[in-house]
């Protein structure tokens, strides 16, 4: 897997758009009328204020507490950058408040403290306590780190947790179990040398005593080389606990017949003669970042044998947080527990060891481009494993009430399982579906429209995030002068420009262009304007000649102009039963709506094959098709005869014989409302609706973008299918992260 490339223009932009920062609060409750507001306060919110100060406990009933992280900062060790202050941090921490919804549907906010006084820092961390379920402590240089997490740990009733330490300790462990495991080895017989004795790295080597490592057998060094008995320099109460009689000095000593390396220090740290003098089978965890102590290859290259994991994306072995903190408190949280022990710490690794060991589902997979299996390149789970989340809260849940730090014991763990499940938005796995299903593909894309400054920053994700070449159809000096005002001047070089002018295929595209039109009223000079100064019909040539894989077009025309120009090439009308689908995701939920670009106003014949279309998109979705043929009126009532054709439809799906469900005519509310649908108990979908047929392109339009304007919702679309080719068409309105979706669909061949 490459490593994703992109410019600083582009990260401060992603900071910057649709509003600065990474997230927002929303209210859960409504709050529209006067009643709400009296419940949401006052007098009403004084009911649940009574009762919380008579039993604290009811905290977690009556508020968010129960699911409320904080991530604190001070900002003196911001990831490798060293000593940011607090302000300096603050984009850090807002991505961490982030991951932990993204992962865990952990509600989380971040706090950054403009202290680097231990006692302050505590003061004030100190006295939020009330509202929060737990601390994330965060970004803390050492040995400050040490003192500030025991002293609240000590003083707090929640959690209290440094990921820095802790987090990557986990991760470590969990890695370390199945390389131990793999290399026949047990964790009470190796010698373990550490590299870096700062805060992770310390932690990695405390709880890794806990589990079993021998005190003799683990030799910790910093930049002064071992921590053995009797050293004063450099030296501090954290490093002393782990000081060893030996007569070792340096790291390369005690690499001399060590089963482990753990590098939490710097690049280079490791050589390749200190990984040939390591025992049989060595394990080398090289978690230096952003480069690790010695890479895979160079490992590799002296020690075949070795078992290697880094803390980059690009290798495999990933030694990332990620899989950790957000499951270890979600778990903690469930429980409403006093702290994160290191029962619960291990109870986290030993899950997510053996969820390594098990068959990787296929999405992970798409995700890496490769088969994942367990093995010397696979000791630990990928971030993006489904698994996780309904596997790893549950295993830290047990250890805690086992260890007796959970207020509130759960009963039934089958149950608790499930719901853990139902905690994830289920666009997020079809959205990422989408897009490792792309990077597997590897289609080069033909972006028609190089004179639009989106569509060349859509080109450019699109090839920088590992999907395929793109190619953009537009004249080189243009496209240059657009990517330098962008920002992107270094992305010239990266990207395809096609033109009439540079193809050699020019004549074969007018052959072939003449040959479709010629009875259509288009003599040679019409057919060479269309071929060589339209974009559109150029891109569609492209594609129809097999020199791409797929076309974006449309971002700079009006849908029914860029249709017009397709089918020059390709029969995309509905005559030929194209159509237009377009997805809306809104809370969790996501509707097909068809169709949306194809047909004025559809007959039942039309509407059967829309849906058929649609059913289509949503099986290349990840979705089992239930169509619902959705008007004013809900089998027969009112009567209307604008209403009629919604009401045959279906009959002409009976006749054909289709292999999905679908039901008709009926009002949006039958179709998506399970306690409205119970009215009519002989209606044959077996759930929510997911695929709306309207019977007009104007009524699937305003539904579209009443949904957007209104309600917030992300759309997807309009996806065009029922085309030999894979086409998407743009809308003027997108940005360029729209444009980028629908050249993902397109690789995708969604439609």
């Amino acid at each position: 897997m490459s490593k994703v490339k992109f410019t600083r223009e582009e990260a401060l932009q992603f900071h910057l758009e649709p509003t600065p920062g990474k997230w927002e609060v929303k209210a859960t409750v409504p709050m529209t009328t006067q009643r709400d507001l009296s419940l949401a306060y006052s007098p009403g919110v004084a009911v649940p204020c009574e009762d919380i100060a008579a039993n604290p406990e009811l905290a977690y009933d009556y508020t968010n507490k129960g699911n409320l992280v904080a991530v604190i900062s001070n900002g003196t060790a911001v990831l490798g950058l060293g000593n940011l202050g607090a302000l300096g941090g603050k984009p850090v921490m807002e991505g961490k408040a982030v991951l932990f919804k993204r992962f865990a549907d952990v509600n989380s906010i971040d706090i950054e403290l403009d202290t680097e006084d231990p006692d302050e820092f505590c003061r004030a961390v100190k006295l939020m306590g009330p509202t929060f379920g737990g601390i994330n402590l965060e970004d803390i240089k050492a040995p400050e780190c040490f003192i500030i997490e025991q002293r609240l740990k000590e003083e707090m009733d929640i959690p209290v947790f440094h990921d820095d330490q802790h987090g990557t300790a986990v991760i470590c462990a969990a890695g370390l179990m199945n390389a131990l495991h793999l290399s026949g080895k047990k964790i009470e017989d190796v010698k373990i040398v550490l590299n870096g004795a700062g805060a992770a790295g310390i932690a990695c080597i405390e709880l890794l005593k806990s589990m079993g490592a021998k005190h003799d057998n683990c030799i910790v060094c910093d930049t002064k080389g071992v921590i053995y008995q009797g050293r004063t320099e450099g030296m501090n109460q954290w490093k002393s606990a782990h000081a060893v009689a030996t007569d070792l000095r340096t790291l390369e000593e005690a690499m001399h017949g060590a089963d482990v390396f753990l590098g939490v220090s710097a690049k280079g740290a490791v050589t390749q003669e200190m990984v040939t003098n390591m025992a049989e089978n060595p394990v080398i965890f090289a978690m230096a970042n952003p480069d690790p102590e010695i890479t895979p290859e160079e490992a590799h290259e002296v020690r075949p044998d070795a078992i290697v994991a880094t803390g980059r994306s690009d290798y495999p072995n990933q030694v990332n947080n990620v899989l950790g903190f957000p499951y270890l408190f979600r778990g903690a949280l469930d429980i409403h527990a006093r702290a994160i022990n290191d029962e619960m710490k291990i109870a986290c690794a030993k899950a997510l060891a053996e969820l390594a060991r098990e068959d990787v589902p296929d999405e992970v997979g798409l995700a890496y481009g490769k088969t994942l299996a367990f093995g010397r390149d696979y000791i630990i789970p990928t971030p993006f494993d489904p698994r996780l989340i309904s596997r790893i809260p549950p295993a830290v849940a047990k250890a805690g009430m086992t260890t007796g730090v959970a207020r509130r014991p759960i009963i039934d763990m089958d149950a608790y399982t499930e719901r853990l499940k139902g905690r994830m938005d289920p666009t997020t796995p079809m959205l990422r579906s989408i897009n490792n299903r792309a990077r597997a593909a590897q289609a080069r894309m033909i972006f028609a429209e190089g004179d639009d400054p989106r569509v060349l920053r859509a080109a450019v994700m699109y090839q920088r995030s590992g999907f395929g070449k793109a190619l953009v159809v537009g004249r080189e000096s243009d496209v240059k002068q657009k990517l330098e005002e962008a920002g992107l001047a270094d992305a010239v070089r990266e990207i395809e420009v096609v033109n009439a002018g540079n193809t050699r295929h020019l004549q074969s595209y007018k052959d072939f262009l003449y040959e479709r039109l010629q009875r259509k009223g288009m003599d040679r000079q019409d057919i060479h304007r269309l071929a060589a100064r339209d974009r559109h019909v150029f891109g569609a040539l492209m594609l129809a000649h097999g020199h791409g894989d797929g076309l974006v077009t449309g971002a700079t025309r009006k849908s029914a102009h860029v249709m017009k120009l397709v089918n020059h090439v390709f029969d995309a009308d509905a005559k030929h039963g194209a159509a237009g689908v377009t997805a809306i995701l809104h809370n969790g939920k996501v509707v097909l709506i068809s169709d949306t670009l194809v047909h004025e106003w559809p007959n039942e014949e039309d509407l059967a094959t829309i849906a058929e279309r649609a059913a289509d998109v949503a099986r290349h979705l990840g979705l089992d098709p239930r169509v619902a043929f959705v008007s004013f009126s809900t089998f027969g009532y009112p009567l209307s005869e604008r209403a009629e054709k919604m009401h045959i439809a279906p009959k002409v799906l009976d006749r054909r014989g289709v292999n999905f469900e679908y039901e008709g005519e009926m009002t949006v509310d039958v179709a998506l409302n399970e306690k409205a649908r119970e009215a009519y108990p002989f209606q044959r979908l077996t759930g929510p609706a997911n695929i709306l047929v309207v019977p007009a392109r104007h009524s699937a339009s305003i539904s579209v973008k009443l949904m957007q304007e209104m309600a917030g919702a992300t759309v997807i679309g309009p996806i065009l299918a029922g085309v030999d080719h894979s086409i998407q068409i743009c809308s003027t309105s997108m940005t360029a992260n729209d444009i980028l979706n629908m050249a993902v669909l397109a690789a995708c061949k969604v439609g």
